[in-house]
């Protein structure tokens, strides 16, 4: 009788694999075991021919919801060996190439368990199964055993044991199975320090007792999944300005989590993409679109009847929902009929906290409460954050629920030395290369700050240990002022291996390239790469790029016109050195002072120093001249009167604008609705000139035109301006591929717009999905380029 042994690697270890292969090799009627070891799980199984096969067949299609198969393969032994029966046996510890599950939301099942009074798991915060709940927060080591977790601190009861250990149960082999006998409990305490007394709230228990403090315009502090949070009423504009000044955080739109769909559907239109997306296991943060009409300024989010706090997301058209994806998050929500606000419980710009000595020392002034449990996260996970454009998901924030499942990358990318690329110094990820997969780590933040940077050295170093990596190659940025690239140089001394600087723009191009499969050996594509700005070849900074790249190298053929950045980092937080510095450029401020001084934004400028901004600029002190479309959005969002003299946060000014956007103009094709660009060539290459656009904005201000008309015709006029450029690059280069990348096709109305140009042209448009199309993906682009360099050398 045939005997095969047959190796399955993927997404396959905590997800209830080893149970539907028991299950299936039962109904086939064949013999043998199954483990799980470093690679993944192996099946030995003996028995006739066709039955091995229909069970290779019903194991692809019948796969468990969390699983992924990336392959299969089977080897037929020469001598049958003897099983009585099919068993499933220990795990073995070899070499590590299996992946880690992504931490799932709550499961049908168990929620229908948590609120069922006959059930031992009735509103227990912590339940799960092999279906859902904590993995990459709780792991320690591979295999994934609960002896590797934080749930080893739990030894279960006898019920637990029972069913963990039940091979027909759906919670069989789910590692953090626990209930209220053995497993993490939950417990509410005053962030004064003064006890928490039952007749204050006379609830269930301390876990629905948070309802209830948020409803009274409470803060409080969750622990939850992956990290704390600070979650208060959304409706209560004075506790959500509260938490704003507390926090230090005084703009950038808040996340929201909803009870349910219904509830959310009071203030977003939700199409069947977006729901999907909130309901499945990663339930990522949404951005949706405010019910009312797009590009009509007063339909921003404002007070209304449903009364949601203005100050939720200022200046925004959109709002970013989650659903409950814990069952402590379900059990807080159960009462609630409106939103809350759940947000990473850090101060600005530092790491999510996970401890809670850490929360009792750092959130006690911004909480009021604080609801700790005893389960330790070993790795921080954030929410991530997506957004459905036309009917393709756009990845802004990958981390809970996506990482870190590995990435699958194209044709050519196979039998190479492992490679760590050290991503970018904003929105930082890292990636690992091994074996034709890419393992991108979870977003970490910007390394900028001290507290973020020690957070990535400690998760750089567990995904190292977790995954057994031992790079042979580092992938750094260009950028000699990174961290993460002097992190890499550091590696690279000490371990004395080959480092590979990678240019900022071509990493970005590639990271599209290979999220889209393009094999490593296929012809250049145009890469146009629009963001803030990037190290560039020249030693200058880049940010409106287009180039012909491949994976091993490109070639810059057009660029933005570069315009001085006074006062190097402040320009990116003070909008209106961006507007002064490209009306300079243009040669317009001169005419500024005589025929349009009567202008709001001229009389802003000319109350600022620009006598020594003149002489930096001159002299070429701290102003590096940089041809990033991320500050030309800046420059125009100020000179129509958003955030023009001070940004919290970086792209506040053309996040806004973006939202004013009216719908009516974007859609009226005539060319009055369209502002000019003008191209040149010089030094073989090409360059787009926004002057002809200012000419035009000044006149429209003059002429006191909307400011959501003049953000249509900006839109449009840039979009045209790099259809325009691709048009005749293409022809000029034989090109039939543009890959849109960078932190400004986050602008759905450019990439919209921009893609359908270049459709109409007939030209394939490659845009991301997996990845962030900003420095999240960046590490991914980088560790493709060195894998391509790398062979191209060998």
């Amino acid at each position: 009788m045939p005997t095969e042994e047959i190796r399955v690697s993927g997404t396959v270890q905590g997800v209830g694999f080893r149970p539907t292969v028991y299950r299936l090799a039962k109904a086939c009627g064949l013999r043998g075991d199954v483990c799980n070891d470093g690679q993944g799980v192996l099946i030995r199984v003996s028995g006739s021919e066709e039955a091995i096969t229909e069970f290779v067949a019903r194991l692809q299609t019948e796969c468990p919801p969390l699983a992924r198969i990336n392959q299969l393969t089977r080897i037929i032994y020469e001598n049958e060996l003897k099983f009585d029966d099919f068993v499933i046996s220990p795990s073995v510890s070899n070499a590590i190439k299996t992946e880690i599950t992504p931490d799932a939301a709550t499961c049908r099942q168990c929620q229908q368990e948590i609120f069922d009074p006959f059930s031992r798991f009735y509103r227990y915060p912590f339940t799960n199964c092999t279906h859902c709940g904590p993995r990459l927060s709780i792991i320690r080591a591979i295999p994934y055993d609960r002896c590797n977790t934080s749930m080893s601190a739990f030894a279960m009861c006898p019920e637990c044991a029972k069913e963990y250990h039940d091979v027909e149960n759906r919670r069989f082999h789910a590692q953090p199975v626990a209930c209220h006998a053995c497993g993490p409990t939950a417990w509410l305490e005053r962030a004064d320090g003064k006890p928490v007394t039952a007749s204050m709230f006379s609830m269930l228990d301390d876990v629905d007792a948070v309802c209830t403090l948020l409803q009274k315009g409470e803060i409080v502090a969750i622990k939850g999944l992956g990290g704390i949070h600070l979650a208060c009423d959304a409706t209560q504009e004075a506790t959500v300005q509260k938490l704003r000044q507390r926090k230090r955080r005084y703009h950038k739109p808040f996340a929201l989590m909803a009870r349910d769909i219904e509830i959310i559907e009071q203030y977003c239109t939700i199409n069947a993409k977006e729901k999907e997306l909130l309901t499945s296991p990663a339930a990522p943060i949404v951005l949706l679109q405010v019910k009312g009409r797009k590009g009509d300024r007063e339909n921003l989010f404002t007070p209304n009847s449903l009364d949601i706090a203005s100050s939720v997301a200022p200046g925004q058209n959109t709002l970013g929902f989650m659903l409950a994806y814990t069952p402590l998050h379900h059990f807080i929500l159960r009462r609630m009929n409106r939103p809350i606000i759940l947000t990473s419980g850090n101060l600005a710009d530092e790491p999510q906290c996970i401890d809670n000595d850490e929360v009792r020392e750092k959130l006690g002034t911004i909480a009021n409460y604080f609801l700790f449990h005893n389960r330790e996260i070993i790795n921080r996970v954030d929410d991530s954050v997506v957004r459905v454009v036309g009917d393709k998901v756009q990845t802004i924030r990958r981390a809970r629920g996506y990482a870190p499942s590995a990435i699958s990358l194209p044709p050519g990318f196979h039998n190479l030395p492992q490679i760590l690329a050290m991503g970018s110094e904003l929105k930082n990820t890292f990636c690992l290369l091994r074996e034709g997969e890419a393992i991108l780590s979870q977003h970490l933040g910007d390394l900028e700050n001290a507290a973020a940077f020690n957070a990535y050295q400690e998760t750089l170093n567990l995904y190292l240990n977790l995954f057994e990596h031992q790079p042979e190659v580092i992938a750094i940025d260009k950028h000699p002022e990174y961290l993460s690239s002097k992190l890499g140089k550091e590696l690279t001394d000490i371990n004395q291996i080959k480092t590979y600087s990678i240019q900022h723009h071509h990493a970005h191009i590639a990271a599209c390239m290979a999220e889209n499969g393009i094999p490593l050996d296929s012809p250049p594509v145009l890469g146009i790469a629009l963001d803030g700005l990037g190290y560039g070849d020249d030693g200058t900074l880049w940010g409106g790029e287009f180039l012909l790249a491949d994976y091993r190298k490109f070639k810059r053929l057009a660029t933005f016109k570069p315009v001085a950045m006074v006062g190097g980092k402040q320009a990116i937080y003070q909008p209106w050195r961006n507007t002064y510095t490209q009306l300079i450029s243009a040669n317009l401020w001169d005419d500024c002072q005589q025929q349009y001084a009567d202008l709001e934004i001229v009389k802003f400028l000319n109350k600022k120093p620009l006598k020594l901004l003149n002489q930096l600029i001159e002299k070429g002190i701290n102003s590096p001249p940089a041809s990033s479309v991320g500050r030309l959005f800046d420059a125009v969002a100020a000179a129509i009167g958003i955030c023009p003299d001070e940004c919290s946060y970086e792209g506040q000014a053309a996040i806004a604008m973006e939202a004013i956007v009216d719908v009516s103009s974007l859609n009226n094709h005539k060319e009055t609705l369209i502002y000019p660009f003008s191209f040149s060539f010089s030094d073989s290459i090409y360059c787009i000139d926004p002057r002809p656009m200012w000419q035009a904005l000044l006149n429209d201000l003059q002429q006191q035109i909307p400011q959501p008309v003049i953000a249509a015709k900006f839109h449009k006029g840039l979009a045209n301006a790099i259809v325009e450029m691709v048009k005749h690059l293409c022809q000029e280069n034989l090109i039939s591929q543009v890959a849109l990348t960078g932190g400004v096709f986050q602008n759905c109305i450019l990439l919209e717009q921009v893609t359908k140009g270049l459709q109409i042209l007939g030209i394939k448009v490659l845009t991301h999905s997996l990845v962030p199309a900003n420095d999240g993906g960046l590490s991914l682009g980088q560790a493709v380029i060195a894998a391509a360099q790398l062979i191209h050398e060998c």
